[in-house]
């Protein structure tokens, strides 16, 4: 008997996350880890559980997720991305509520590219008048 499996994509800067979602009681895999261990001292439940804390399906489902590229902290909001639009794709009812909280928007804000006879992307070599 195989269940009911559902997949989605999440993205914040350059961060990817492949979420899984299976009905089950709560359990999180990040990379084949515990999140903790995965993510160390960034604080992140409170952001992880978003979106069933909307949804009102808090501990129903077991997600499974491989997340690369970025820093952490963008990985952790790929993560939520992911996990809202698996929420949307299993039940197209949540949809409305996810998207109230703005869960499913993709963050689109990334680093500006540096530009050439500057020192940065805005900011400029120091000018000297003598």
């Amino acid at each position: 008997m195989t269940q009911e499996q559902f997949y989605a994509t999440g993205r914040r800067k350059t961060a990817i996350a492949r979420v899984w979602l299976t009905p089950g009681s709560g359990n999180v895999a990040v990379n084949k880890k515990n999140p903790d261990d995965y993510f160390g001292g960034i604080f992140f439940e409170n952001k992880l559980n978003r979106p069933f804390a909307v949804t009102e399906s808090v501990d129903k489902y077991d997600i499974k997720a491989t997340v690369k590229g970025g820093g952490k902290s963008a990985q952790i909001d790929a993560l939520v991305h992911g996990i809202s639009r698996a929420l949307q794709e299993m039940d197209s009812e949540m949809r409305l509520p996810l998207k109230r909280a703005g869960l499913l928007t993709r963050d689109p804000r990334a680093k500006e590219r540096k530009k050439y006879g500057q020192r940065g992307a805005r900011a400029r070599f120091q000018f000297s008048k003598r």
